[in-house]
C-alpha cells in the first residue's frame, strides 16, 4: 500500500515538473497551460500523451 502511494506521489511530482517545464519552454509563444488539479491529474494518469492532448486542446479552443 505504501509503495503505491509513493509511486503516485512520484508521478504527481513528475507531472508538475513536466507542466512547469513546458510552460517555461512555450512561454515565448504566448501559450500557457494552467497548473491545476485537472491538468496535473491528466498528466499524472496519462503521462506525455496527456500533456500533448492538453496542448492540442489549448490550440483548438483559440
Amino acid at each position: 500500500m505504501v509503495k503505491k502511494i509513493v509511486s503516485l506521489v512520484k508521478k504527481f511530482v513528475f507531472a508538475f515538473v513536466l507542466l512547469y517545464g513546458l510552460n517555461l519552454c512555450i512561454n515565448s509563444l504566448n501559450v500557457l497551460i494552467p497548473i491545476n488539479l485537472f491538468t496535473l491529474g491528466t498528466v499524472t494518469f496519462l503521462g506525455v500523451p496527456g500533456l500533448v492532448s492538453l496542448v492540442a486542446i489549448f490550440f483548438m479552443t483559440k
